[in-house]
Order: C-alpha cells, then structure tokens, then sequence
C-alpha cells in the first residue's frame, strides 16, 4: 500500500485548505482512513478518521472546522479545512488502518497557517 498525500501549502488565518490521499492497492474501501498531524518534537495526533462505514471522528480543537470524507472510486480521501488557524500549522499525514491503529502511512504535506 502507498499513500499519497497532497494539497498542503501557505494560507493565511482564516482561509481554507483542502488536503487529499490517494491509496494504492485494494485495501482502501474496507479500511479506516484519518488525517494526523504533528509538530516538530511532539506526539503524531488524530486529527479526523473516517471508517469504511462512514462513521467520522474530529479532534476536538478541529470540530466545526475540518470535514473528512472519502471516495472509495478513487480510492481517496480528503480534508477540508475551513477557518485555518496558526495553531493549526503542521505536517499532516494519512493514515490507513482500523479504528486500534494505523498501519501505513503516507509522506507529510505542510501545512502553514499565518496570521
């Protein structure tokens, strides 16, 4: 399985992003994707996953802000950021796995919000 992850870039606070993963292989549609970010020295966090069933869970810090989703013909799945904010600066990655863990990664896209 590769993933491969686009869309990251420079905007500024209070604008929109849309990040996108597109998967190799035939796992995609049975498998839980999510978007993760981290910053240098801290911890990978969730921020959004999205089971094959559609069920969908944020960061709280993301709520109301960022929609996962997924289209399982093309074997991607997206994050859509709305109202960026600095503290939302990072390297995001996805994530393919279940809901216990990840078990491939995709390479990070930055991301940079400035104010």
């Amino acid at each position: 399985v590769q993933l491969q992850a686009s869309g990251g870039g420079l905007v500024q606070a209070g604008g929109s992003l849309r990040l996108s993963c597109a998967a190799s292989g035939s796992l995609f549609s049975i498998r839980t994707m999510g978007w993760y970010r981290q910053a240098p020295g801290k911890q990978r966090e969730l921020v959004a996953r999205i089971t094959s069933s559609g069920w969908v869970n944020y960061a709280d810090s993301v709520k109301g802000r960022f929609t996962i989703s997924r289209d399982n013909a093309k074997n991607t799945v997206y994050l859509q950021m709305n109202s960026l904010q600095p503290e939302d600066t990072d390297v995001y990655y996805c994530g393919m796995g279940t809901v216990r863990g990840v078990d491939y990664w995709g390479q990070g896209t930055q991301v940079t919000v400035s104010s």
